[in-house]
C-alpha cells in the first residue's frame, strides 16, 4: 500500500473506529460476549475494511471520492443498527441540536427507514391519509430529492413546513416500477383525538389516531361517558396510530390496569427501569380488545404491550411496526454525528418489543389496496374484534 493509500485509510477509518466505539458502548442490541471478543471482531472488520479502502484507492477505474465513499460507509453502518438510528451530516447534525419548534404544517405521517423512507402511520383525516398513502408504502422522493439516504429524522423533518406549503412525494407500493408521485399541502392537525361510535349489543369502538399530549385524559372521558351510556365491551383502534410521546401511552394504560407493570425500559448496562401501576389506576373495568397492525408503533405499541401483558385486553389484526426505542444525538469529528438508539422498551414477559413489535392474538391480513382504488367497505379486522369481544362476557381486571 502506498503512503497516500495509507493516510487516506487512516482518514476515513478515523470516524469508523469512533462509531465502533461508541456502539459498543451504547447499542441495546449487542449481543452478549466479552469485550476481548467484541474488541477483536470490530477490529477483524476494520482490517478488512482497509483493504477495501486500499483498492478503491488503488485500482478503482477513477479517481474516487473520498468524502462520498466515507459518508457511505458511515450511513451503512448505521442503517445497520434499526430503523431510526442514522449517521448524521454536519448540516443534520445542527438540525437535531437546534431546540426550536419544528414548523406547524405537516402532512400526516410518520416514517421510518427501510432502503427508502418506509410509512409507519396515517393520521386519520391528514393530507395523506385523503391522498391515499397507506401503511408500508415507500416515499422515493421528498420534492425531487432521493431518500435512499434520507434517515428517518431527516425525512421527518422535509415533510414538515409552513401550513399552506406544498410537499410533491414520489411514492411505491407494491411495484417498484410504477412510482406515483403525489403532491400535498401541509395543515396544521386539527380535529380529535379520540372518536367514539356505538355498534349493537352494547359495544362501543373507540378509535384513537395520535397520543399526543393529553389523550390519555380525552381517552378518560370518552370512556367515562360510554360506561354511563351502558356499553358493556370496548374496541379501541390503534391502526395506523404511531405518533405521540411514550408518557402518554403508559397515562392511557392507568386508565386500564389496576395493578402490576406498565412499561420496561430497557439501556444497555444499566438496571431496567420498570413504570407500575399505583392507587386509583385501572378505573375502566369493561372488556378490552385492541385493533393493532403494522401502523401500531411508539406510544400504541407500549399501552398495548401494557394490557396485553397483564392480561387486560387481547390482540386482533397484524403484528405491529416494533419502534419503541429512544434515541439520542452523539456528536463526532468535523460535525457530523450519530442518532442512535440508546434505550429501548419491553414487553412484560421481557421481550424487546423494538424491532420485533407484538404478535395479535388474532391475526387478520389488511386487505391490499392499488393506487387509484376505492377502499373495500367492509372491515374484516374490526369484525373479528368485535366477535372476540362479544365471546368475552366478564370483565376483567
Amino acid at each position: 500500500m502506498t503512503s497516500k493509500s495509507r493516510w487516506l485509510v487512516f482518514l476515513v477509518s478515523t470516524p469508523l473506529v469512533a462509531l465502533i466505539a461508541i456502539g459498543g458502548l451504547l447499542s441495546a442490541k449487542a449481543a452478549p460476549r466479552t469485550a476481548a471478543d467484541a474488541n477483536e471482531q470490530a477490529f477483524s472488520h476494520l482490517r478488512v475494511f482497509e483493504d477495501v479502502v486500499s483498492l478503491i484507492m488503488s485500482s478503482y477505474v477513477e479517481d474516487a471520492n473520498v468524502d462520498k465513499v466515507m459518508d457511505g460507509a458511515m450511513r451503512g453502518l448505521a442503517d445497520s443498527l434499526d430503523p431510526m438510528s442514522a449517521y448524521l451530516a454536519p448540516e443534520e447534525v445542527l438540525l437535531a441540536q437546534n431546540q426550536a419548534a419544528l414548523p406547524a404544517g405537516d402532512v400526516g405521517l410518520v416514517v421510518s427507514r427501510q432502503f427508502y423512507l418506509r410509512v409507519v402511520g396515517v393520521r386519520d383525516g391528514s393530507p395523506a391519509a385523503r391522498a391515499g398513502l397507506r401503511t408500508n408504502d415507500y416515499i422515493r422522493g421528498i420534492d425531487n430529492k432521493p431518500t435512499r439516504e434520507v434517515s428517518a429524522f431527516t425525512g421527518a423533518r422535509l415533510l414538515r413546513g409552513v401550513p399552506g406549503s406544498k410537499v410533491e412525494l414520489t411514492v411505491l407500493r407494491g411495484n417498484a416500477v410504477d412510482p406515483h408521485v403525489v403532491t400535498l399541502v401541509r395543515e396544521a392537525p386539527t380535529g380529535a383525538n379520540v372518536t367514539t361510535t356505538r355498534m349493537p349489543a352494547g359495544v362501543a369502538v373507540v378509535r384513537v389516531t395520535s397520543f399526543s399530549e393529553g389523550t390519555a385524559t380525552v381517552l378518560g372521558t370518552a370512556i367515562d361517558g360510554l360506561q354511563k351510556a351502558g356499553a358493556s365491551g370496548l374496541v379501541i383502534d390503534l391502526r395506523s396510530t404511531a405518533d405521540g410521546p411514550i408518557e402518554e401511552g403508559i397515562a392511557a394504560a392507568r386508565l386500564f390496569v389496576k395493578t402490576g407493570i406498565l412499561a420496561i425500559l430497557a439501556e444497555r448496562s444499566q438496571p431496567q427501569v420498570k413504570t407500575a401501576a399505583v392507587a386509583g389506576d385501572g378505573r375502566v373495568t369493561l372488556p378490552v380488545v385492541l385493533l393493532v397492525s403494522n401502523g401500531t408503533a411508539g406510544a400504541a405499541e407500549v399501552f398495548s404491550a401494557a394490557l396485553s401483558g397483564n392480561q387486560r385486553a387481547d390482540l386482533v389484526g397484524e403484528p405491529t411496526a416494533g419502534l419503541v426505542g429512544a434515541q439520542r444525538l452523539v456528536t463526532l469529528s468535523e460535525g457530523s454525528g450519530l442518532w442512535m438508539t440508546f434505550a429501548r422498551y419491553l414487553a412484560m414477559d421481557g421481550e424487546s418489543i423494538h424491532e420485533r413489535g407484538l404478535r395479535p392474538t388474532i391475526a387478520v391480513e389488511s386487505p391490499s389496496v392499488a393506487f387509484d382504488t376505492v377502499p373495500p367497505t367492509t372491515d374484516d379486522m374490526l369484525a373479528k374484534a368485535i366477535e372476540r369481544l362479544t365471546a368475552s362476557k366478564t370483565p376483567r381486571s
